[in-house]
């Protein structure tokens, strides 16, 4: 029986009735409505068809026709349906047209379909699509199914002082004005047959910049880039060559044979002339030099590029990025037109370095879409874990090759193990889901850290297992047997077990289907007399559920740190044991290399054997994962006895690591993460605890150390600055600013006059936005006289870009200070804040629900963390979900908090439609399903709670 906790099922999405084949479409733009007409041609399959259902949702019709046929029509509103019914049967095979004329209207916060974006001053206002998953249907009546790929011919008809007319596909009528006012432009998709949530449409005022893309074999395309008009050239022209990096990345370093040793130095060459002949082309030499130069170089190209066989190529004439301020997503792929979250899209000045490198990361997955989601497209919304997953899978790749596979790898693990936000957080808590749930309520429920970051660290242990040369080629057989056309899960595995012979049919269906994830419990012992080496492995799975199959990585390491053994090892079932043969006996073990399982493992190793892992172990993680244990301990033993102080040898190691330059320059700062978590569920949930305890730590460090911290300070300041404008440099210069900001932290928690001076000379002198909010936050959380008047000047001057209010509010929002309630109250009731941005919500509202300590653990905290999804649900739904993920652990916090935090989600429960908000609606009674121990509290004191 369903749980009845979600709208849609696997079911609702059968075979379709008809095979759509071409749209045509007019799109006649006002600024308040647009004009839609549609010529859809459709031809039926095997069964003859009375009725021919299109979706169609918030539209108004005008008129319904066909060409075949005499057709009458029903609107039914409340299923979002336009039931055409043919006067006769329309038998098999047999091709129909039908042409409709509707109207649809933009909204400002429903952000589906054709929506208001931000317009410029003076500007008509600024129009966009977003269409996944179901936004077409808001646009013109159709089939709106990711199985109903065709091809489209757009006609825009819209103001003429719009600067830009976009839709997908080559232009084949040029812009012309068609009477006074109004312009007209025509768009043919024709190459790429296009899923419904593909289709972009956009009508705006943008400044537009373009480059050249020219292959290694001299084919070309043109980038484009629209940003907000008066954007600078120079941070324009850096994200078009970051983006010109990306696709070239793409098509040398992926692919069939991306792995084959012999052919990667052919590649890097390949990397380094292609760099050498944009360079040149920017130069501008004396023409007869130039032309030598070139000449020579596009020849080596040439011949070096016949020997490989390389990755996507790009079938368009066109690839554009646009910048939409306002969206629930990051990105979104549409055929040739990917739209990128403005405040991300380019280098601004004001961009964090977090931002930054998002940037980087979300020009090659959304470009990497064009094949994976847009040639090759899922069945159904309950595969769009597969378009995803391995487009991060690539882009992982593509990161790690300009910052570093350490580096890369190191933030993909913090990202699982973040407390509030983290992977493993979401996946253990009552909000948890399956990367293939039973149902869904909208398809944005789908858009999690689970399809995102549990679902490629399936496709990774897939790769683990099967080998990467094995793998890309699978990769590759998967996307030319479906090209142009829909892909099942199924479809995905069967190419990849054909091209390995390995089975993983069953692997993946525990994977995919079953929430969670492997707690593994390791033992082991070692044999003298024989030299054997055992592990013991025993995991933990759902009571209801099965064993994980998964890839175990692992190595003995002398004390040295030199591996004496390292293995990989398919695990399955409950208990497992590894034998190894003839090895001495290791000094101690690094487990899990490289997190080469997604999961947790728990193996009681000595402080003494962590401590020698920490500095010796050559595999990254492995030295994080034991630090982390090291810290776990530490931070346990403060919580349970509060009287404790850190030990010396926790304040020696940090000290150690910190001034460890080989290690930083590979990991980065992150490496010296310290959670404000512990894994000891007693503990786990005392929010305001952890903080003290993480301060109390780092407070340990710096008293010890202050002189040699500032010392590593300067030193790391030094190291930021810049040497050239590569990614490459970029990348270095990011790790050492990571540094020198822990470095800021850690002296911020002494709280002193001297170490306030410090705190307001970066605030004030820095180059960079990092530099500038990490020092605002800490003099935020400080004993600073005059913090508020600093707040109150950045304020007024963060208030001047959007990128740098976005920027100021996730400040606020999860600033620690006593003011922190009041400090969010404030900039809510600021006229800059505006409640149907989606980047106002995440930053202020977002970084507040995460700041549980504050949100959740004291009361005017609850108080407007209540007020906050009131007002927010009915505005944008998808912010709301993400926001009541902080309720998720409800059940293991202290039961004095069960009825305040039930109290919330019940109220808000008794006053949302079901109908209207099915999303939040069904979040909260998922929620408060999961934590029955809460729940029954809060019956015995206010009784049933009707809405469950």
């Amino acid at each position: 029986m369903k749980c009845r906790l979600c709208k849609y099922y696997p079911e609702d999405f059968g075979e379709l009735t008809v095979n759509v084949l071409h749209m045509d479409l007019v799109f006649d733009v006002y600024d308040d409505r647009t004009n839609v007409k549609s010529i859809l041609r459709v031809r039926t399959k095997d069964a003859p068809i009375e009725t021919l259902e299109l979706n169609c949702r918030d539209l108004e019709i005008r008129a319904v026709s066909c060409i075949q046929y005499e057709v009458s029509y029903r609107y039914r509103k409340d299923d979002a349906i336009l039931e055409i019914n043919f006067r006769e049967e329309v038998p098999p095979h047999t091709e129909v047209t039908v042409i409709t004329d509707t109207v649809c209207r933009p909204t400002k916060n429903i952000l589906e379909g054709l929506y208001y974006d931000e317009t410029p001053a003076g500007a008509p206002p600024q129009q966009i699509t977003q269409c996944q998953q179901w936004g077409f249907q808001r646009i013109v009546p159709c089939i709106d199914d990711m199985a109903a790929k065709c091809t489209y011919k757009t006609t825009i008809i819209a103001d003429s002082r719009y600067t830009n007319l976009i839709t997908n596909g080559d232009v084949v009528i040029e812009r012309h004005t068609v009477k006074p006012g109004r312009d007209k432009i025509v768009y043919d998709n024709s190459v790429t047959p296009m899923a419904t949530y593909l289709f972009f449409l956009g009508v705006g005022t943008y400044s537009t910049f373009k480059r050249e893309f020219e292959y290694p074999d001299g084919g070309t395309f043109m980038l484009e880039l629209l940003v907000p008009p008066a954007s600078d050239a120079a941070a324009a022209e850096k994200a078009l060559d970051i983006l010109h990096d990306a696709v070239m990345w793409v098509y040398l370093f992926t692919g069939p044979e991306q792995f084959d040793e012999d052919k990667l130095p052919v590649r890097r060459e390949l990397w380094d002339l292609v760099r050498m002949r944009e360079k040149m082309k920017f130069e501008g030499k004396p023409e007869s030099v130039l032309e030598e130069d070139f000449k020579k170089v596009r020849e080596r190209l040439a011949e070096l590029n016949k020997t490989i066989n390389p990755g996507y190529r790009y079938t368009g004439t066109v690839y554009r990025e646009i910048g939409m301020q306002n969206s629930d997503f990051g990105g979104m792929e549409n055929v040739g037109n990917t739209t990128i979250t403005t405040n991300r899209i380019m280098p601004f000045p004001q961009m964090t370095d977090a931002a930054y490198e998002y940037m980087i990361r979300v020009k090659a997955h959304e470009y990497h879409h064009n094949q994976n989601g847009s040639e090759v497209t899922g069945r159904s919304p309950f595969e769009i874990w597969l378009n995803e997953a391995v487009t991060v899978h690539v882009e992982e790749q593509h990161h790690a090759f300009f910052f570093g596979e350490d580096y890369n790898r190191l933030g993909r693990v913090l990202e699982l193990l973040a407390p509030a936000s983290g992977t493993f957080a979401l996946d253990s808590g009552a909000a948890s889901m399956p990367i293939i749930p039973e149902g869904f309520n909208d398809p944005n429920d789908l858009i999690t850290a689970v399809t995102y970051v549990k679902a490629p660290e399936y496709v990774r242990m897939v790769e683990s297992l099967i080998g990467k040369d094995t793998f890309v080629r699978g990769l590759d057989r998967y996307f030319k047997r479906f090209k142009h056309s829909n892909a099942a899960t199924q479809d995905w595995m069967e190419a990849m077990e054909e091209e390995s012979g390995q089975p993983l049919k069953e692997m993946s269906e525990t994977w995919l289907r079953q929430t969670k994830f492997p707690v593994v419990e390791v033992s082991a012992e070692y044999d003298r007399d024989a030299r054997k080496f055992t592990f013991f492995l025993k995991q933990k799975f759902p009571d209801s559920g099965k064993p994980w199959e998964f890839p175990f990585r692992a190595a003995l390491v002398d004390e040295n740190g030199s591996d004496l053994v390292e293995i990989m090892e398919r695990v399955s079932g409950e208990s497992s044991e590894i034998v190894i043969e003839n090895v001495d006996m290791p000094a101690f073990l690094s487990l899990n290399r490289g997190y080469s399982f997604y999961g947790k493992l728990v193996y009681k190793a000595s402080h003494d054997e962590l401590m020698m892992q920490v500095r010796k172990d050559r595999d990254i993680i492995g030295r994080f994962t034991a630090f982390y244990t090291l810290v776990d301990r530490e931070k346990l033993k403060l919580l349970k006895n509060p009287e404790s102080k850190p030990s010396e040898s926790f304040i020696e190691l940090y000290y150690r690591l910190l001034n460890d330059r080989q290690l930083l320059e590979k990991a980065g700062g992150q490496f010296l993460t310290i959670f404000e978590s512990v894994e000891d569920e007693e503990f786990a949930h005392r929010y305001q605890e952890l903080y003290e305890v993480r301060q109390k730590l780092l407070k340990a460090v710096a008293r010890k150390y202050v002189n040699s911290v500032i010392s590593a300070y300067r030193f790391f300041e030094e190291a930021s600055i810049p040497r050239d404008s590569t990614l490459e440099e970029t990348a270095r210069v990011i790790k050492n600013r990571q540094a020198k900001n822990v470095c800021l932290g850690i002296l911020a928690t002494l709280d002193t006059a001297e170490i306030h001076a410090m705190i307001k000379q970066q605030f004030e002198t820095a180059t960079c936005a990092t530099d500038r909010l990490s020092a605002f936050a800490a003099y935020l959380n400080s004993s600073a006289p005059d913090k508020i008047e600093v707040l109150r000047a950045f304020e007024a001057e963060s208030k001047k870009s959007l990128v740098a209010w976005e920027a100021f509010l996730s400040v606020i929002g999860s600033n620690s200070s006593v003011d922190a309630v009041e400090l969010v109250r404030e900039m809510e009731r600021s006229d800059a804040f505006r409640i149907e941005q989606t980047n106002d919500q995440r930053a202020l509202y977002g970084s507040f629900a995460r700041n549980r300590k504050k949100s959740l653990q004291t009361e005017e905290g609850r108080a407007l963390f209540a007020e906050i999804l009131r007002k927010l649900a009915p505005v944008n739904e998808y912010s709301t979900v993400n926001m009541l993920n902080a309720f998720a652990n409800i059940d293991q916090m202290e039961s004095n908090y069960y009825i305040p935090l039930v109290k919330i989600l019940a109220d808000l429960l008794g006053e949302l439609d079901a109908q209207k908000y099915p999303s939040v609606y069904n979040r909260i009674r998922k929620l408060l399903l999961g934590a029955p121990n809460a729940v029954k509290t809060y019956n015995m004191a206010h009784g049933e709670i009707p809405g469950l």
